[in-house]
């Protein structure tokens, strides 16, 4: 049983934002950067390997776990940085180690670039958006028909119902049916926190539906990769082998970083890697923080 975190809460643009902190405020810093539609608990876990060397904080980002929703509006990566961003800030944390997985790798990339000063080490987790075959993809639609798109999906979430799960253990089986990999502890884990009880008795996800579909054009672009060149702190770019997403090797997406990279593959994991291959997973971050190199 992992001994938790605190809970704690800050603004930023009026919202209320939660995040969890680890303890051991005289430590280095660490913040723990979740992904779409996850929550802050996720990172349990390997916080639990790093609370004893780091000060380590993680967020709910705004419209995840117990973050507030936004009300109107859409969800986008600018406003996410922004709320990373006014954490730090208000905590007075900096230089700062960042672990990003997913969406919240690309959050912390771009945070590296504007503020190449102010990060340490940067461990991303298949955070580096769409691969280039994907983006080829996506640009050849006509631009006015995918902005009709957009808007039909931003109709259909304001017209789409919360899931509610019978009982606990159908969210935990959601959850497994999603990751494979997790053990029942790990599902459990992440169901329990992930979720609220509804006053009916059943359960729901507490991100917020809207955050599913980013802003208009919201999704890194070529420009903000071209950002990612300013970034000067050493890089640990992790990918799953099982996962969907592509090696950014071998399509070319790390040619735009021209810090000290590293990158590593790990057999036997999807795009969870940090849940799916743990122990070996902070074994080499560990290792990569350690290194002066």
């Amino acid at each position: 049983m992992i001994e938790g975190p605190t809970s704690h809460n800050y603004f930023s643009q009026r919202l209320r934002l939660n995040y969890v902190d680890w303890g051991n405020p005289t430590a280095p810093p660490m913040l723990l950067v979740h992904g779409g539609l996850d929550h802050c608990r996720n990172w349990d876990w390997v916080a639990s390997y790093f609370r004893d060397e780091y000060h380590v904080i993680a967020p709910d980002l705004r419209g995840h776990g117990d973050s507030d929703w936004m009300i109107g509006g859409a969800y986008n990566q600018l406003d996410y940085l922004y709320d990373i961003t006014q954490l730090l800030h208000q905590k007075g944390m900096e230089p700062v180690t960042i672990i990003g997985h997913s969406m919240g790798g690309a959050i912390s990339l771009l945070y590296a670039s504007l503020f190449p000063h102010k990060v340490r080490r940067l461990v991303v987790i298949e955070g580096l958006g769409p691969s280039p075959k994907m983006e080829a993809t996506y640009a050849e639609k006509v631009k006015s028909d995918q902005i009709r798109k957009w808007m039909e999906n931003l109709r259909k979430s304001s017209g789409r119902l919360t899931r509610r799960y019978p009982t606990l253990e159908d969210a935990v089986q959601r959850m497994k049916n999603e990751n494979p990999h997790l053990s029942d502890e790990q599902a459990r884990h992440l169901t329990t926190f992930g979720s609220n009880q509804n006053e009916d008795g059943t359960y729901s996800w507490k991100f917020d539906n809207y955050a599913r579909f980013f802003e208009f054009g919201g999704r890194p672009t070529q420009e903000v990769r071209e950002l990612w060149g300013d970034i000067t702190c050493p890089t640990l770019l992790v990918r799953g082998v099982e996962s969907w997403a592509s090696d950014p090797v071998k399509d070319g997406r790390v040619k735009y970083l021209k810090c000290p990279i590293q990158v590593e593959a790990f057999e036997g994991a999807g795009h969870w890697v940090h849940h799916d291959k743990l122990g070996e997973f902070v074994h080499r971050v560990k290792e990569f923080l350690e290194n002066d190199g």
